[in-house]
């Protein structure tokens, strides 16, 4: 090979690389800014296809998308002293790129790690001022809403992105505390489940005592009214039976004679021991009755 030609080859390797390094992508998802020596002299390069001078000019590249920063559990003391563990995220993107790159030097992990500070500095004060109450529930919606307003401007002036929202994914007590609560939680369910049967039973045994109470009283009331009918049955009886007697008083009298006869040989050993003249016998002796 001719050094005309390995000259050429060079220069072409050359221009190759200078081409790529001049040539740069800036995609539609994200932001950028393009450095000379180091000093920012485009904050905002527009997405699609761009020109550099290559050695000359530098272009750091962000994500310019929603990022998530999601913060440790970190533990905060409320009004009345007590210990809570609070754990919270915050959605945020990168809205000023010059003041991002100077406070970061471009960085996603530092800037988040920056953001998480800030936020758990914010919660501790905004903590600090509640009770566990007003923290826990009734004024959760609060506390976020005010630590996103207080953080706005902050990390938009010190970090350069705009804070989208922050929120309190949870809130537990310390692990000590949490057990202490469980137990005594526990025992007032316990408590109150005991206080729960006592009542059921004490209702319970009024509803039973009620029902007896009304068997009885039903019970005496079908005997007295059983009682009655069967009395004025009897009586009715009576009273047709003493009627159809008297009308033939002979024939009654005949017809007790033969169910007494009836009565007293229903055996074959029985014996009966009476004077013949004994009024027992006096239909045996005449059908008529001694008439």
């Amino acid at each position: 090979m001719s050094n005309r030609n390995m000259i050429f080859m060079i220069l072409f390797a050359l221009v190759i690389f200078v081409g790529s390094k001049s040539v740069y992508v800036i995609k539609e998802t994200e932001r950028g800014v393009l450095l000379k020596f180091g000093e920012v002299v485009n904050p905002d390069i527009q997405p699609g296809l761009h020109f550099k001078v290559p050695f000359v000019n530098n272009v750091r590249k962000f994500d310019g998308r929603v990022l998530t920063v999601d913060s440790q559990p970190e533990p905060f003391f409320t009004q009345e002293k007590k210990a809570l563990i609070v754990d919270s995220y915050a959605k945020f993107r990168v809205s000023d790129t010059t003041k991002f790159y100077t406070a970061t030097n471009g960085e996603e992990a530092r800037a988040m790690g920056l953001l998480a500070q800030r936020i758990n500095d914010g919660l501790r004060n905004q903590v600090a001022v509640r009770t566990i109450q007003e923290v826990v529930s009734g004024e959760r919606d609060e506390l976020m809403e005010d630590l996103a307003n207080d953080l706005r401007d902050v990390v938009k002036t010190e970090l350069g992105v705009e804070l989208v929202d922050v929120r309190v994914k949870q809130i537990d007590l310390p692990r000590d505390v949490s057990d202490s609560v469980y137990r005594r939680m526990n025992a007032e369910r316990e408590k109150e489940a005991r206080e729960h049967r006592a009542q059921g039973q004490e209702l319970a045994e009024g509803i039973r005592a009620a029902a007896d109470r009304e068997v009885t009283v039903i019970a005496a009331n079908a005997y007295r009214d059983a009682e009655q009918i069967r009395g004025n049955g009897d009586a009715e009886a009576t009273r047709i039976y003493a009627e159809s007697f008297n009308q033939d008083p002979e024939f009654y009298s005949f017809t007790r004679s033969l169910k007494a006869y009836q009565e007293s040989f229903q055996g074959q050993g029985d014996v009966l021991l009476v004077q013949p003249d004994s009024e027992f016998f006096r239909y045996l002796k005449d059908s008529s009755g001694g008439k």
